[in-house]
């Protein structure tokens, strides 16, 4: 390096040696001091290497231990496996035997189980055979009942036919009945009875026990209950329908052609079902009934329309109809087809006579001629609606009137058709002697005819045994007895009550003094007996539907019928006789 210009060189480079010998010191400074660092690390090397050989020993050592340890460890093991070994050979051998000794006890149950099963197949085996057998015989038992139910129906059919017979010798009243079902007014009649604390909730209490037989389960607090039966001629329980019910009573209008006065009528409480048994359901606005549903038709039409099918199965022209429609309210008799001036329909009251010949009769009551049911319907439904109605707690809409519907059916025989009797042949004389007969012809203008039966007669050339033969079919739908503390009825309608119940009273000390042959029968104490003597006292074949609610709450009621019903069928009137006589006509 070459030093600068101006300046010594001796001088810089004396500074420059200083400068260099300075920095040498400082090298070997440091290099004394690397020497002395490097002498305490190979003495901390040294003292390392100590402690890592003695660590080595150490581990030596532990891992000599461990070994110890493990080799302990591996012999406790083996020794306990070794044990449990032992104990697993002997559960082992004691597992073999049990196995042993469970195969054997299952050998056993097998063979035991497949003995039982082989005998129980046998056992099924038997029963089958035994099961056929009992099937062939079953099937013979039933063949048998089969023949025996059959015999038993035919036997029925006779027993009842020889009773009928045997009825209509001793002239008993046939008396049918028919138990109404529960029906709502019933729940809530209860209601507002219960509150008073008089009477229990709705029960039925009442059951047809078979088609003859009526059972009713009496019972009082305090007292066992005791079944009582009644018996009739027919009994209708509450499911059977009103073409079953006609279908019993329809045999009766083939005798009213025959030439025998027929009746009947409807008895029972208030709300028993008696209007829907002789007419069918009636509308709300008023008494008429509704034709619309054939199948709930009652007794009233379904015989008129028996009446005239039966008619026209005979020659044209020997037989008419009239009808009339009577009410008996409060003791006396309205006339429910009289007419005013205008030709309006209304109740005009007439009075009930006895004839020189001893049988009831209405003066100046009105008769129409119909020629068909239709034309029947059409006036019963105008007379119904002025009959007495008032509602009671019992039923909304009871009648306060007994109803009396006659069809009138004047026939035209020959004498051959009646027996050979003295009287006939004193008949016969008779109207041999007439040239010629009337009867009435329906006219379009006018259909009334009086009493007298005065309407348009039509002259006709009469053969020698010609006869006008009356007979009268009577359809009566008694008012409903009741029993004022039920009904609640005050004013006018109780004494409606009384004369309801009066005159129902009155028919059965008629029907009484009948059974017990008294001389003297009180027809006259009220208008109903008066009005239906001929048919009550045998005249007529008579038939009485007792009609009653087999609810809890009437069962003094229903029990009053059934004994009004019982001593009915056991009146003997004599025989009925056949109206084989002929009707007078004046000869024009």
């Amino acid at each position: 390096m070459r030093p600068p210009r101006g300046l010594d060189p001796g001088s810089v480079w004396a500074r420059r040696l200083r400068q260099l010998e300075q920095r040498l010191r400082t090298k070997e400074e440091r290099i004394a001091v690397l020497e002395t660092e490097n002498a305490v690390l190979h003495l901390k090397l040294a003292e390392y290497q100590g402690l890592a050989g003695r660590s080595t020993n150490e581990v030596l050592q532990l891992y000599s231990a461990h070994g110890q340890q493990q080799n302990l460890q591996r012999r406790s093991v083996v020794t306990q496996l070794h044990g449990a070994i032992k104990r697993l050979k002997q559960d082992l051998k004691s597992l073999r035997s049990f196995a042993l000794e469970l195969s054997k006890d299952f050998q056993r149950q097998s063979e035991t189980y497949l003995y039982q099963v082989l005998t129980a197949v046998q056992g099924i085996q038997l029963q089958n055979e035994a099961m056929q057998m009992f099937q062939i015989k079953a099937l013979h038992l039933q063949q048998s009942l089969q023949e025996v139910t059959e015999r038993y129906e035919k036997e029925k059919q006779k027993r009842r036919a020889l009773h009928n017979s045997l009825v209509e010798l001793r002239g008993n009243i046939r008396v049918h009945c028919r138990i109404r079902p529960l029906l709502p007014f019933d729940t809530a009649a209860g209601h507002s009875i219960s509150q008073d604390g008089q009477r229990n909730f709705s029960e039925k209490v009442a059951y047809a026990a078979d088609d003859e037989t009526v059972l009713v389960k009496c019972s009082r607090p305090g007292h066992a209950s005791i079944n009582k039966t009644f018996q009739f001629e027919r009994v209708y329980n509450a499911s059977e329908s009103q073409d079953t019910v006609f279908a019993d009573v329809a045999p009766l209008l083939t005798s009213l052609l025959d030439g025998y006065n027929v009746c009947i009528m409807a008895y029972g409480q208030t709300g028993s079902g008696k209007t829907y048994t002789m007419l069918g359901p009636q509308l709300e606005e008023n008494f008429a009934f509704s034709i619309e549903d054939e199948s709930e038709l009652g007794i009233i039409p379904r015989a008129t329309q028996e009446v005239f099918r039966l008619i026209s199965e005979k020659p044209p022209g020997s037989y008419w109809v009239e009808v009339s429609v009577v009410e008996v309210y409060n003791n006396e008799i309205f006339d429910l087809l009289a007419k005013d001036s205008c030709g309006k329909l209304f109740g005009v009251k007439r009075d009930v006579i006895t004839t020189r010949e001893g049988k009831s009769d209405v003066p100046l009551l009105t008769y129409e001629t119909v020629e068909n049911a239709s034309e029947f319907l059409h006036l019963v439904n105008k007379g119904l609606q002025l009959r007495v109605r008032h509602p009671t707690l019992v039923h909304a809409h009871s009648s306060r009137s007994h109803l009396v519907v006659t069809l009138t059916i004047t026939s035209i025989v020959s004498g051959d058709n009646f027996g050979t009797s003295w009287e006939d042949e004193q008949i016969s004389q008779r109207l041999n002697k007439e040239v010629s007969c009337t009867f009435p012809q329906k006219m379009r203008d006018n259909k009334s005819t009086s009493s007298s039966r005065a309407s348009s007669p039509v002259q006709l050339e009469a053969t020698e045994k010609m006869k006008q033969v009356k007979t009268r079919l009577q359809l009566v739908d008694l008012a409903g007895s009741e029993c004022v503390g039920m009904s609640g009825v005050t004013g006018a309608a109780l004494r409606e009550t009384s004369f309801i119940n009066r005159s129902l009273s009155a028919l059965a000390d008629v029907l009484g003094a009948i059974a017990e042959q008294r001389p003297h029968i009180p027809y006259r104490n009220s208008k109903l007996t008066h009005l239906l003597q001929d048919s009550v006292g045998g005249d007529a074949k008579l038939l009485v539907m007792l009609c009653i609610s087999p609810d809890q709450r009437y069962l003094t009621e229903s029990m009053q019928s059934l004994g009004f019903g019982t001593r009915a069928r056991q009146v003997q009137r004599g025989q009925v006789k056949k109206k084989s006589f002929p009707v007078p006509s004046k000869a024009k």
